[in-house]
């Protein structure tokens, strides 16, 4: 994947979601599980999302689904990206036909106009 879009959700001072799956699975030392339970008090986003996953039975599968979820999400930003350049190309490409339309038009009526005075 590309390192760009390695981590897209981890730009907050929010626990890393590996910390969340180490929390849940009980794996995080007792500091590291007081840091991340002092954050739940002030974080409703992290909260819902540990609750979350909490409620997932297989632990273990958890980081697989948060990959295909990410990729599915870069796949759609990719694919928003493209279309959006594929706008812009066609606006651009407008944009120049109708500039040379006009300077046409305007030779014209210049060439028109000089020789009828």
């Amino acid at each position: 994947m590309n390192e760009h879009f390695n981590d897209i959700f981890v730009t907050t001072g929010c626990p890393t979601q590996q910390q969340l799956l180490d929390y849940v699975q009980g794996k995080l030392s007792a500091e590291e599980q007081h840091e991340v339970e002092m954050h739940l008090t002030d974080c409703a986003f992290c909260s819902e999302a540990l609750e979350g996953l909490a409620t997932i039975k297989d632990k273990e599968k958890i980081p697989g689904w948060i990959r295909e979820m990410k990729w599915e999400v870069l796949k759609k930003l990719r694919k928003r990206y493209r279309s959006r350049r594929k706008t812009e190309s066609y606006i651009s490409l407008a944009v120049i036909i109708l500039s040379i339309l006009f300077l046409l038009l305007a030779m014209f009526w210049a060439y028109h106009f000089a020789i009828r005075h």
